[in-house]
């Protein structure tokens, strides 16, 4: 097996893409520490790739039921995480980013009493268990006085997302809503910040290896200081290989890598993509603008084959079916039809309908 190949083999079994052995889908975020989850339509997807049998109505059941959790988690941006470990999660992750934010917050005119106004406001409206959709969210910060616009709203609902006084809520349409953390995960984890510094470092190199310090501290948010200093409190739980002078990390319990040609779709802003600083071993440099176009944070869902990114796809709906579109970046090979088929067919029976799958697509070159 090549040295490419052998990253990307690790990766596609420690995420679960391969070795797809979980039926719960809290399970699966459990596993992965946080997933990557702003786009809900994909991020549901990121966890149906990885279950046993993929099922839509079961993911948002976890959702609904509050056993899988989505927040302002790592980055400061909105991810899947457990109920009980989102408090040190975000004791972990959020100072930085709040204070990253506070020259916004001081234009904005969101001083402390403003904030404290909007924390009193909000756990009003919010207690005894309601889920309120953002314009409602909104609207009852306006009518208490409080202005939400020139973006005021957003920067409200997402400094106290990361002080956790509220999580995303299921979907109620095409709105997101609003509820409070404590009476939805009212038994947080209680470690201590060394404890959760390692805890943090843990799930990431089991559920992420092959992967560098750099990678980890990319995906929490962290300094390369923090991040060094929290592998070397598991040092013993891992095994490093170093390839091209760069050192990977896994799990020293973690299942071997397996070579296969393999076709797995994926979503956009996923955990295979988005989960390393350095994706270069599984996607070459040239095409990584076809996922992310124009770098401008809207991330393509992606067609695996043998561990490497090798093109995108598109879906859409039209009654009781789903229409696949892949395209295939420059120079690829040709993708396996049936294989192909086998992996839209997984989409399809996760949104319980058929599927019809295009003519695949080469993408042109970007110059």
């Amino acid at each position: 097996m090549s040295l490419f190949s052998s990253i990307a083999a690790h990766r596609v079994v420690n995420q679960r893409i391969e070795a797809r052995d979980f039926t719960d889908p809290a399970d699966i975020v459990r596993w992965m520490g946080a997933m990557q989850a702003q786009d809900y339509h994909q991020a549901v997807w990121a966890l149906g790739a990885r279950m046993a049998q993929p099922s839509l109505n079961t993911i948002e059941a976890a959702l609904n039921e509050a056993r899988i959790i989505r927040t302002w988690t790592q980055r400061g941006t909105i991810h899947f995480a457990p109920p009980e470990d989102v408090r040190w999660m975000l004791r972990v992750t959020a100072e930085r980013m709040i204070a990253k934010d506070a020259r916004r917050q001081a234009q904005l005119g969101l001083d402390v009493r403003v904030l404290a106004q909007c924390e009193n406001v909000m756990a009003a409206a919010l207690s005894g268990g309601k889920r309120l959709t953002r314009p409602e969210v909104l609207q009852t910060l306006e009518q208490a006085g409080i202005s939400t616009e020139k973006q005021r709203g957003y920067h409200i609902l997402w400094f106290f997302g990361q002080r956790g006084l509220i999580y995303i809520g299921t979907m109620n349409g095409k709105q997101q809503t609003f509820g409070l953390l404590d009476e939805c995960a009212p038994n947080p984890r209680e470690i201590g910040m060394q404890d959760a510094w390692a805890e943090l470092a843990r799930r990431y190199f089991r559920s992420h290896g092959m992967a560098t310090v750099q990678d980890f501290a990319w995906w929490a948010g962290i300094t390369l200081t923090e991040a060094r200093a929290a592998l070397d409190m598991i040092r013993d739980e891992v095994i490093s290989e170093t390839f091209d002078g760069m050192t990977y990390w896994h799990s020293a319990t973690g299942a071997p890598p397996r070579h296969t040609e393999h076709v797995v779709l994926l979503p956009g802003f996923d955990e295979y993509f988005l989960g390393y600083k350095d994706r270069t071993d599984v996607i070459e440099t040239a095409h990584q603008t076809f996922v992310c176009p124009g770098n401008n944070g809207v991330f393509f869902p992606m067609i695996v084959v043998d561990g490497q990114i090798v093109g995108t796809w598109k879906r859409s709906f039209r009654k009781d079916q789903v229409m696949i579109e892949p395209s295939v970046f420059p120079g690829h090979r040709a993708i396996d039809r049936s294989a192909f088929d086998a992996a839209a067919q997984r989409y399809a029976d996760f949104h319980g309908l058929s599927m019809h799958v295009e003519a695949f697509v080469e993408l042109e070159s970007v110059l």
